[in-house]
Parts: C-alpha cells; sequence; structure tokens
C-alpha cells in the first residue's frame, strides 16, 4: 500500500511546521496567560504551564508550555516580586515576553525573556472592583452589617491558624480585658494565605455555619502581610459568604492601612 500512496515521515512533518513558524512568525510577543503550573528544576530553570480561561467559567480556551532559563529566571523572579509585592506562584495572570519555539521531538513551546509587573498589580485591582461591583449587583454588599449583634456577646467562633501571632494576641485580650467578662472561644483552623486559603476558610466557615446556634459572632484573624499575602481575602466566594453569613463577622486582617473586600462587607472590622 505504501507504493501506492506518497507519505513523509513525522520528523519530516515537524520539520517542514518548524520550517514555516520560523518563516512567518515573528521574534517575538507579548502575550498575556495565567500561570496554572509552575515548577523549579534544581539547574534554575523555571518551567510554567500557560492557561487562557473564559472569564465567566474559567473554562481554559488555550494552553501552552513555557519555560525560563535559569539566568533569565534570577533576575525576573525578585524583580517581578519586589514590584508587585506578589510571590511568583500558580494562579496569578502575568504580561510576559516570550520567544516561539518549534522542536521536532518536543514540539511548541514559549520561552519567557521578560516580564511586566504593572500588568499584574493591574489585574488584581481590577479583580477586586469586579468583586465588590458583583457583590452590590447582587444586593448582598451590606447584608452582615445589618445583623443585629448581641450586647452580650461572649460565645465567640474564630477562624485562625492556631500558630498566627494575631490569634495569640486576640486571645490574650479577651482573657486579661480590663472589665472582667468571660468570654469562651473555638478555633475553626484554617489556611489564612496561599493558594488554598479561600478554600479552607470556606470550609471552616461551614463548620461554624452548622453550630450557628452555639455562637454570639465569628472572627477572622490574619496578622499583618503583603498584599500579595492578603489577595485571598478580596475572594469574590470568600466575601459572598461573610456577606451571606448568619453570625455578625468581625475581620481582624492585616495592619490598619489595609482594606480587604472581607473587611467591608464584615459587620465589623477591626
Amino acid at each position: 500500500m505504501t507504493g501506492e500512496r506518497p507519505f513523509i515521515t513525522l520528523l519530516e512533518l515537524n520539520g517542514m511546521i518548524r520550517h514555516v513558524m520560523e518563516e512567518h512568525l515573528g521574534a517575538s510577543y507579548w502575550v498575556v496567560g495565567e500561570i496554572s503550573e509552575m515548577s523549579e528544576a534544581r539547574s534554575g530553570h523555571c518551567y510554567l504551564e500557560l492557561v487562557e480561561k473564559k472569564e465567566e467559567s474559567d473554562q481554559p480556551l488555550a494552553r501552552s508550555r513555557a519555560n525560563i532559563w535559569a539566568a533569565t529566571y534570577r533576575m525576573l523572579k525578585p524583580y517581578f516580586e519586589k514590584s508587585t509585592g506578589q510571590p511568583f506562584q500558580p494562579g496569578i495572570k502575568i504580561l510576559v515576553k516570550v520567544n516561539i519555539r518549534y522542536h521536532e521531538q518536543y514540539g511548541l513551546s514559549l520561552t519567557v525573556t521578560d516580564i511586566e509587573p504593572a500588568f499584574t498589580l493591574g489585574d488584581l485591582e481590577m479583580k477586586r472592583q469586579q468583586t465588590i461591583q458583583k457583590l452590590k449587583e447582587e444586593g448582598i454588599f451590606d447584608l452582615n452589617r445589618q445583623l443585629e449583634l448581641d450586647p452580650l456577646a461572649r460565645r465567640i467562633a474564630v477562624i485562625s491558624s492556631p500558630t498566627a501571632a494575631g490569634y495569640g494576641d486576640f486571645i490574650n485580650q479577651l482573657e486579661n480585658n480590663g472589665h472582667g467578662f468571660r468570654f469562651s472561644t473555638v478555633l475553626f483552623p484554617a489556611y489564612m494565605q496561599g493558594h488554598h486559603a479561600v478554600e479552607s476558610m470556606i470550609a471552616a466557615m461551614e463548620k461554624v455555619f452548622k453550630n450557628a446556634h452555639l455562637f454570639h459572632a465569628l472572627v477572622i484573624i490574619r496578622g499583618g502581610g503583603s498584599r500579595s499575602e492578603l489577595a485571598c481575602f478580596d475572594s469574590y466566594e470568600l466575601s459572598s459568604h461573610i456577606c451571606q453569613f448568619p453570625l455578625p463577622v468581625f475581620s481582624g486582617i492585616g495592619h490598619e492601612r489595609d482594606v480587604s473586600v472581607a473587611d467591608m462587607v464584615a459587620h465589623t472590622r477591626c
């Protein structure tokens, strides 16, 4: 049959693809993508998977592998993190300059040569404003503030990290208050930063919800940190849960200058 049907080898086909790409594509492009996966090799190279998603559903529309060679990564990562206060990690959207490469054996890959930190900062602020607007459009932005707080609110559910200094300070203030009031607290531990912080805090809130009749209020505590470490408190999912929570929610998040969306929708910001 092969004598009746002309064919080329896979290597030849891939070579043709590489030749066409090199002939018709530019040397480099600025590209927007979200980091979905990331690994750092012992050699110092960084390997990424970039993805573009539908805004309304987070369904992936496009994917591509990318790499940052060690010499570039040593300069690019600290530059990005110092400029944005945001760790270079999965889940963030970045604007990067890439060279396009097609290899007959390894396929298509992008080589990152530069990054624009201002884009990521703008994206974070845009998402924050979108969260605020969505909560207001849904009519839930002020719901938790409208709850009546028991004047003798002594039974308190707390969501925090058990090792957090802020949690220790809070308990110390309650136990040594100048009026001699007695408080009872129950800690519902959660991650307060990082990739899984939002789902961890929501899971803790659901546990409190199941026992809401035992408490007068819920307190969420997270000490100071960089903007990136507090970014989870701008999450729509977390803020929406706070808005609709059946107990008054007190937020003690970051420093006084830090105002998250969670702070805005909580019953009381401390």
